[in-house]
């Protein structure tokens, strides 16, 4: 039978993002005969990197299926995640070495796939997993390579699900926003989905939202309610870093975790609505149709939905066009056109920054370059956030 492998795309991340070596090799993909719905994957790993300690790094690895033969609306290859996965690498990270299998239950997953001509994609990070994922009940923590399962409300209630954005390089803004290069520096973590209502009540006790839902978006909530008010805290963006008021979600939540929890800079924004080191430059975050994507004007029904229900984009992240407008850290100005590393936006203002768009907006409003800005103050059923989570420790 003859097969058409892809060549192993290895991306590499982590605090040493720029360094890391790491290689999948020997790869062979082997639909099971007679047919039965499942496919064995072999491959071995080549790590090299070690961690402070002296020791090989982890090797998290994030399977992806492709088929040439059928096509998404804009002309791509249809992809899937390869969740349905049992084996050596299929959630548990790897080491330096194998041979390795995983076995692939193609039916479950990609049903309408021909088995004879998909492809196979692994992604591989050393050390630092593609996923963080916060239990907010227990407030554990454990990192996976393996993303949620989409049909399960738990990763939109009870977990918070978060997704690594390597270190890189992309251009930001376009049109009358004159475009300038950002650097990112380190890696960091952000939300799949805007907070939602199920997980803001976990750990704020209430939920101030118009549009009742435990999946659906948290809103009604200010800049001020996510960080606090204070002038050398939650208010002091950029002066004051990172610094957030005890009593605000952002407090509460490091609190609980032990972990840097923040809003995004601008620049963080739409660097992960634009698809990353992955971006393929769409009007939208993931498409160029908006319907596609977001829960907008034309679409909506004049009020927000359940996160998580549109097409994502390219990392994998969900309504970052449409639903709610998401607060970010920034100061609203003018941006410079100089190159700058780890852009933090202008050092005062009396407007914060808001991207996305939401569930009222035209099209127009929902482009991944699109911005806003309000007093930090404001609140309205428009207005949500999504969290990352910084390389730090608390």
């Amino acid at each position: 039978m003859k097969r058409r492998i892809l060549l192993l795309l290895c991306l590499v991340g982590g605090m040493a993002a720029l360094h890391a070596d790491v290689k999948i090799t020997d790869i062979v993909v082997k639909p099971r005969w007679p047919w039965n719905g499942l496919v064995d994957i072999t491959y071995k790993v080549e790590c090299k990197e070690k961690d402070e300690n002296g020791k090989y790094k982890d090797v998290y690895l994030d399977f992806e299926g492709i088929d040439n033969d059928r096509k998404e609306k804009d002309g791509t290859p249809q992809k899937v995640k390869m969740k349905s996965l049992t084996g050596q690498g299929a959630k548990d990270p790897v080491k330096d070495g194998g041979p390795y299998t995983v076995t692939w239950n193609m039916a479950k997953d990609a049903p309408a796939f021909n088995y004879s001509s998909f492809n196979v994609k692994i992604h591989a990070i050393a050390g630092i997993a593609p996923y963080l994922v916060i239990d907010l009940q227990t407030w554990k923590k454990r990192y996976t390579s393996q993303s949620p399962n989409i049909d399960d409300d738990t990763c939109r209630t009870t977990e918070l699900w978060l997704r690594q954005i390597p270190a890189g390089t992309f251009e930001m803004g376009t049109g009358i926003y004159t475009p300038f290069n950002a650097i990112f520096t380190q890696m960091f973590y952000i939300g799949l989905f805007e907070c939602t209502q199920k997980q803001w009540e976990l750990v704020m006790g209430d939920n101030p939202s118009y549009f009742k839902g435990d999946c659906r978006p948290v809103e009604y909530v200010s800049y001020n309610m996510i960080r606090g008010t204070g002038a050398q805290a939650g208010a002091g963006w950029p002066t004051y870093g990172h610094a957030v008021d005890n009593s605000s979600f952002m407090g509460k939540l490091r609190e609980k975790t032990g972990l840097t929890f923040d809003l995004p800079t601008e620049a963080q924004w739409e660097y992960a609505a634009r698809g990353g080191s992955e971006s393929q430059r769409f009007t939208y975050s993931g498409s160029n149709n908006i319907d596609e994507v977001a829960w907008y004007y034309n679409n909506s029904s004049s009020r927000t939905h359940d996160v998580g229900k549109k097409k994502p984009n390219e990392l994998e992240l969900y309504d970052m066009s449409g639903n709610v407008w998401e607060w970010c850290l920034d100061w609203y100005g003018n941006y410079g056109t100089a190159v700058v590393s780890d852009p933090l936006g202008p050092n005062s203002g009396s407007n914060r920054v808001e991207r996305g768009g939401c569930w009222g907006d035209y099209a127009g409003d929902c482009r991944s370059a699109n911005r806003f800005g309000h007093d930090a103050s404001s609140y309205s059923n428009g207005f949500g956030f999504r969290v990352v989570c910084l390389p730090l420790v608390r």
